[in-house]
């Protein structure tokens, strides 16, 4: 039986695409030309980065991070 676990992911926009990153997976990175690509691509970068963790024998780190909104007045 396959656990399913959920990661936060953070994306951002730049100048020539988006890039996006797990806070709880620190150096899993990846970047796209849309929003859906990068979304896509960390998604598999999540899993290869896993994988590496389990062949080196190392603790696979639970999801701790988390997402809000604040909202501001701009003047």
């Amino acid at each position: 039986m396959v656990r399913t676990v959920r990661y936060v992911v953070v994306v951002e926009q730049g100048e020539n695409g988006f890039g996006a990153y797990v806070p709880d997976l620190p150096g899993c990175v990846a970047v796209g030309e849309t929003k859906e690509e990068a979304l896509r691509l960390i998604g598999e970068a999540v899993e290869l980065h896993l994988e590496s963790l389990r062949e080196d024998g190392l603790p696979i780190p639970g999801p701790s991070s988390s997402s809000e909104y604040v909202e501001v007045g701009t003047a």
